[in-house]
């Protein structure tokens, strides 16, 4: 375990900027929830457009496992139109994608806490962010009707305490790189 905490001291800097992205993503979900709603849905029907479109192109070009691809490539095209055409159903099934999303990466994170040794405010850094993570995914779960701004709203309060934790946990990991 010695050489994942070495691993993420000599990386401090990304874990830096992946609390500074997170930090802003926070602030501007609290200052600005119905922008950061519609922006979120448009960017998942984007994303999953292109990535059906890719699929669908490599999976045309396959000699074997094409017919997944295609499928898979379908799905997303189809997934894609759905959130650009039906932005409000789109943005519950978004909430549950982020939900499942913060309760699995709060689970990775209390992991990595927990299997680190030798640095035991580094490993509650991880487990309370973990935490968070999962607090986040559950409050998401249990209440979905509340509506979409408010889901927004706390999705960037649990991001910007998530954000704090993870810039607290960089600058602990740089002074554990000046020391490894």
């Amino acid at each position: 375990m010695v050489a994942v905490l070495e691993l993420l001291a000599r990386n401090w800097a990304w874990v830096l900027v992946r609390g500074i992205f997170t930090l802003a993503f926070g602030i501007l979900a609290v200052f600005w929830p119905g922008i950061t709603l519609i922006a979120m849905v448009i960017l998942f029907g984007a994303y999953a457009l292109v990535d059906g479109i890719a699929a669908i192109a490599m999976g045309l070009r396959r000699h074997t496992g094409r017919a997944i691809l295609i499928a898979l490539g379908v799905l997303g095209v189809a997934a894609g139109l759905i959130a650009l055409i039906w932005p409000g159903i789109s943005a519950l099934a978004l909430l549950y994608v982020i939900a499942f999303w913060a309760i699995v990466t709060g689970v990775g994170s209390i992991v990595s806490g927990v299997g680190l040794t030798g640095d035991s405010g580094g490993r509650w850094l991880f487990i309370l962010s973990g935490l968070a993570g999962i607090a986040l995914g559950v409050l998401l779960l249990a209440n979905p009707g509340e509506g979409a701004i408010a889901l927004v709203v706390t999705i960037g309060v649990f991001a910007i305490a998530w954000g704090l934790l993870t810039v607290f946990t960089s600058v602990r990991l740089r002074r554990l790189s000046q020391e490894v």
